[in-house]
């Protein structure tokens, strides 16, 4: 049957009226019974797959879109959407994908720069992003997407002025646009104005329409201006609404998950202890020369001080390093899925570890890294866990381990706001800190006892309070001679790609306000003590509060290594 043209063109018309008017439900409704005739149109597709996001109905909103831009002809605003239904699910290179085939159509859309920018910050890609938000704006002096993209980047890397002139730009053009306000909540407390923040942070708190996402980073930003006020109950209060939040958000993707990250890290640590009986054999060397003329591994735990370590390393003229790549995935896929999986990497044939490291490299190489003639250096904290891949692929690699007072590490876990994944979910409550770094540290301290490493223990609280004497120390354990370049380290950072919850904090040098500030917070964090009082005592800190320097003697008998030529410095 023909359709009657100009009675679908006046129902498309009602429903965009609609839409445009702020009644989505009954515009919603008009697509319903339109569709229900046989119309379709991207609209249509587009209005009732708006609904479902609104609903938290991100699966079925995502089909009506694949509906929409499957249709004949390109419609801009239905791959638009689509782009950014698949943001909310976090299939980011998805996304991408649909940004990229927008402008492939047209490259003069405004809005589709912005969409792809955020895609790629989405991503880690942070240059990519600003390059794609800076088109944006050329197109589009009023883009509030990109103008509040780059105000997120600028307010990452401690250029709070910055960031105030991007987010006001953006709220000129879009009034009230929560990103923007989040970016404004950031530079005051960058600039020393907590209860600015704490204003600002409430009245868009009190907002129903923002994103899960950004009411815990709202509610995070919170705390960390109560905290500045020495409101300390009232600033726990603030980071546990924000992590509940997000632990209700991402429930579906971790909270059943088996095992859990904490779950994982205990069957390691508790395989590893059942195979400690007799020290693994060691690892014969590469038949192959290394690509780079040194190897260093920096880990340790979430926030214990790894990314200053990597980027004051990387200030040295020999010193190369990608900010954090997971260039270890395919030994982790091959052979440590189940803790048990490593029976078979311990008996794998030599052609296997050899093409275990050509694929570690090819992934520094991608990365980004030029480490031919260079020592290079793989940053990332919870490559703990992966210490029997690393002993046995790289055994001449040398180990960094840094560590911090235990309290202070899961007091900054529960606080700041990390990119979620498995084991940032565990961290989301207190005791769920607490109980993964227990975990980590097991699976760490059972790694000593049978593998061959040459570990170097760095207490973040030596290098900040005693930074020449303690990167003098480094420095001889790596073979490395100090250089003064190596200091610079805040200039590094405010031009590194990478975006974490250190990098504010680098941008403006060492500075010790961190150290003991769990005991501000000592009665909420009661529950926990129990959990971190064997790693409070392994790696001597006063359980009192105050943390003496490791002396020699002490640092050597932390953690041992089991080989007669190798130990820890």
């Amino acid at each position: 049957m023909s359709r009657d043209l100009g009675a679908d063109r006046e129902r498309l018309l009602a429903i965009q009226r609609s839409a445009q008017g702020g009644e989505l439900a009954q515009a919603a409704q008009l697509a319903e019974a339109a569709l229900a005739d046989g119309l379709e149109h991207p609209l249509i597709f587009n209005v009732l797959a708006l609904r479902h996001e609104l609903a938290g109905e991100l699966g079925e909103a995502q089909r009506l879109l694949r509906r929409a831009v499957a249709l004949p002809g390109e419609d801009k605003a239905a791959r638009n959407a689509l782009g950014l239904c698949l943001l909310r699910l976090e299939r980011h290179a998805e996304a991408l994908e649909q940004f990229d085939i927008l402008l492939a159509a047209d490259a003069t859309l405004p809005f589709a720069h912005a969409s792809r920018g955020t895609a790629l910050f989405a991503l880690a890609r942070v240059r990519d992003a600003e390059a794609a938000f800076q088109r944006a704006i050329e197109l589009d002096p009023r883009q509030a997407v990109a103008l509040a993209g780059l105000a997120r980047i600028a307010s990452y890397r401690g250029a709070y002025r910055q960031a105030r002139e991007w987010a006001e730009r953006a709220l000129a053009s879009l009034p009230g646009y929560p990103d923007a306000q989040l970016s404004l909540a950031a530079a005051d407390l960058g600039e020393q104005d907590p209860l600015s923040a704490e204003t600002r942070l409430r009245g868009l708190l009190s907002r129903t329409d923002l994103s899960a996402e950004q009411r815990a980073l709202a509610g995070g930003l919170l705390g960390d201006a109560l905290d500045a006020q020495g409101r300390m109950p009232e600033a726990f209060a603030a980071y546990t609404e924000s992590n509940d939040v997000q632990r209700e958000a991402y429930a579906a993707q971790f909270a059943s998950a088996s095992p859990s990250a904490l779950q994982y890290a205990l069957g390691l640590a508790e395989y590893l202890r059942s195979e400690a009986q007799a020290q693994w054999p060691p690892a014969a060397p590469s038949s192959a020369p290394a690509p780079a003329a040194g190897h260093i591994f920096v880990l340790g735990f979430l926030r214990s001080g790894t990314s200053l370590l990597e980027v004051i390393l990387e200030g040295h003229p020999q010193v190369v390093s990608v900010e954090e790549s997971e260039s270890l995935i395919d030994g982790v896929q091959q052979y440590m899925q189940r803790p048990q999986d490593l029976a078979a990497f311990l008996r794998a044939p030599p052609a296997a570890y050899e093409a275990l490291r050509a694929a570690y490299w090819r992934r520094v190489a991608q990365a980004g890294a030029e480490v031919a003639g260079r020592i290079f250096v793989d940053k990332n904290p919870l490559n703990t866990l992966k210490l029997p891949l690393i002993a046995r692929l790289f055994p001449q690699a040398k180990i960094v381990f840094a560590c911090r007072d235990p309290r202070d590490i899961v007091l900054s876990c529960f606080r700041h706001r990390f990119r979620m994944s498995a084991p940032i979910y565990e961290m989301l409550t207190l005791e769920g800190a607490a109980r993964y770094y227990d975990a980590v540290m097991r699976v760490l301290m059972e790694c000593t006892r049978m593998l061959q490493l040459d570990m170097c223990l760095v207490r973040h609280e030596d290098v900040v309070t005693g930074f020449a004497r303690e990167m003098r120390r480094v420095c001889d354990f790596l073979g490395l001679e100090w250089d003064p370049a190596m200091g610079d380290f805040a200039l590094r950072t405010r031009d590194r790609e990478a975006l974490t919850p250190s990098t504010a904090q680098l941008s403006r040098g060492l500075n010790t306000e961190g150290l003991g500030h769990w005991l501000r917070y000592r009665e909420q964090l009661e529950p926990a003590l129990p959990i971190l009082a064997p790693w409070i005592r392994q790696f001597y800190y006063d359980e009192a509060g105050a943390s003496g320097r490791l002396n020699q003697q002490l640092n050597a008998t932390v953690i041992r290594s089991p080989s007669p030529s190798k130990g820890v410095t």
